[in-house]
């Protein structure tokens, strides 16, 4: 079986986005989605693979057999948009995404352009739902 590409790291994070954020502001939303994150999810960030900040994690296993380890949360300020990896299957997180403000959503990810283009509050709250799904559907 193929070993999955995004692994948890010993690559500093702090060092990360200090390196790895070409502007100012995408440096400052990091550094204030390290905080949110840290806070809403209870772990400290860790990095996944060259480019993903993690938080907390959970081993998947599908029908298919495919299986690995997974952040329960976490994003990556990539150059076009930040990417916010936050589980939005639940019919709970309706209500929060049309409050959640401006961004682009993808089958795993929300993408975001800046942080005050979205609604802190509710990113936390979806942080939470999100993670507490994770946890009652994998660990058992």
């Amino acid at each position: 079986m193929a070993k999955n590409k995004t692994a948890e790291t010993t690559q500093n994070v702090i060092e990360f986005i200090n390196s790895f954020t070409e502007t100012a502001q995408k440096r400052e939303d990091s550094f204030a989605l390290l905080a949110l994150m840290q806070e809403a999810s209870g772990y400290v960030p860790k990095m996944w693979g060259p480019s993903i900040i993690g938080f907390g994690s959970y081993h998947y296993k599908y029908e298919s057999g495919h299986e690995g380890d997974a952040p329960l949360v976490g994003f990556s300020p990539r150059k076009a948009a930040i990417s916010l990896y936050i589980y939005t299957g639940l019919a709970d997180q309706e209500p929060l995404l049309k409050e959640l403000g401006k961004f682009k959503m993808a089958k795993a990810c929300i993408y975001v352009k800046k942080l005050s283009d979205i609604n802190e509050l509710v990113l936390a709250e979806m942080i939470r739902t999100g993670i507490s799904y994770l946890k009652m559907k994998y660990d058992k």
